[in-house]
């Protein structure tokens, strides 16, 4: 009992950040430009420029491998130093261009520039304040999770398969599972999958559309549940080290801080 009014609680400080960012993290392209090679995150969740370029991710809803870099954490912040001279995030590799870029507004021009419609950045992305102190405020509302490494953990191999994990950046459930998967330094494969109208508004048991859910014709979305048995709800955990797939944020939590988190 304990444990779930916890998670409520963490659940409650997300949605309170997402309120604070604007709900900025929840739409996306239902046609993304997906590049051929994998693009490659380095970031920490608890970092709001970070969260800048994940905003933008979910908006082109992307697929991206993440590779969390908490403070304190050794197995990736080396990593970033040794190709790019120092240790600052987010690090964004794009193999598909050969570029290696630190700062997020630079990603964020990139990632319109190779991956957008028009290949020219929306203003509202273009604009956001050296020092973003409402994303701080989300930050600390959401107990700056997702910011340091779990420090039971820190010698720990990395799994042999990447962890799966279907969300967009601005759901509140999800945020409380990367944040976990940062802390516990766990490499994963981040599916996008963004709203993509109207319909798919609020969450997947009161969605402003009444009745079964059916995704936009010829959308990501309409792709992808198949994949996600058929049931179009975030977050949704994969791992292929275990076979095992789960939906429901409290379960996942559970699970990963069972495998993962000693």
């Amino acid at each position: 009992m304990l444990k779930m009014v916890n998670h409520q609680i963490k659940v409650l400080q997300s949605v309170v950040a997402t309120l604070i960012e604007g709900g900025r993290g929840v739409m996306g392209t239902p046609q993304p430009n997906q590049p051929s090679k994998p693009l490659k995150l380095y970031e920490f969740e608890g970092s709001p420029f970070c969260r800048r370029v994940r905003e933008v991710i979910t908006m082109l809803n992307l697929d991206v491998e993440i590779y969390p870099c908490p403070n304190g954490g050794k197995k990736y912040r080396q990593i970033v130093k040794d190709k790019g001279g120092k240790k600052q995030f987010p690090f964004l590799i794009d193999e598909n261009t050969g570029d290696q870029l630190y700062e997020s507004q630079d990603i964020i021009h990139h990632l319109f520039k190779h991956y957008g419609k028009t290949g020219k950045t929306p203003q509202k992305f273009s604009s956001y304040p050296n020092m973003p102190y409402v994303a701080v405020a989300g930050t600390i509302l959401n107990g700056a999770r997702g910011i340091w490494i779990n420090k039971k953990i820190v010698d720990r191999a990395a799994p042999e398969q990447k962890l799966e994990l279907w969300s967009f950046e601005a759901s509140p459930y999800s945020r409380i599972v990367r944040s976990l998967l940062s802390e516990l330094e766990l490499p994963y494969i981040l599916h996008n999958v963004a709203k993509e109208r109207w319909q798919d508004m609020g969450p997947a048991i009161l969605r402003l559309k009444p009745g079964k859910y059916i995704p936009l014709e010829g959308g990501k979305r309409e792709k992808l549940l198949p994949i996600m048995q058929d049931k179009m709800q975030v977050p949704y955990l994969v791992d292929p080290n275990t076979g095992v797939k789960m939906f429901e944020s409290a379960q996942i939590v559970k699970y990963l801080k069972k495998q993962y988190g000693r």
